[in-house]
């Protein structure tokens, strides 16, 4: 059984089986961040996350895909009826995940604040949100980033253990996104 989700601040609908959802395009997160690629990776480990997750089917639609720009995915919701239509038989999904890096800054001070959304196409419904800061000089950061190492990464990084999270970007992106995609769950 997987742990409870440990990210503080998160909305789930009550109201709503994320189970039944079907298939959600993940959209490429915006940047508010002085960074240019941590939008891009935290994307992808997003993806991955959720996808693992396997709660619903997830396409990513990245900023270069033609339909990106024609569906005009770069503002964020609310959409009208006839927008979040157009979008669904565009993309042939059943709800759109979008949200952005809304800070970031890498070692030896690893932080990143995110905040993401999943909106129902079928009738614009928010599924569920959230909005954290995580930390790696927050104690109780460090303690989830312990967790995480000893039950999700496998073994052979001794030498650096869970501090392995607090120095590699690419690591640190993945707790983040797994630590998100803990919170999508079915009721």
């Amino acid at each position: 059984m997987a742990p409870e989700p440990v990210v503080d601040y998160f909305y789930l609908n009550p109201n709503k089986d994320l189970s039944e959802i079907g298939r959600v395009a993940v959209i490429e997160l915006g940047n508010d961040s002085s960074y240019p690629q941590i939008a891009s990776e935290m994307t992808d480990a997003l993806f991955e996350a959720v996808q693992k997750k396997q709660v619903f089917g997830v396409i990513a639609i990245r900023q270069t895909n033609p339909v990106w720009r024609s569906l005009q995915l770069d503002s964020e919701p609310p959409y009208s009826l006839e927008r979040l239509a157009a979008i669904r038989r565009e993309l042939k999904c059943d709800g759109i995940l979008v949200g952005s890096v809304t800070a970031y800054q890498p070692y030896p001070h690893m932080a990143i604040g995110l905040r993401a959304k999943l909106v129902d196409l079928a009738d614009g419904q928010l599924l569920w949100a959230m909005e954290q800061v995580w930390d790696t000089t927050d104690k109780t950061t460090e303690k989830r980033i312990k967790n995480y190492f000893q039950t999700q990464m496998r073994s052979g990084f001794a030498p650096l253990r869970e501090e392995l999270v607090a120095v590699s970007s690419l690591k640190f992106v993945k707790f983040v996104a797994y630590e998100v995609a803990q919170t999508l769950r079915p009721r």
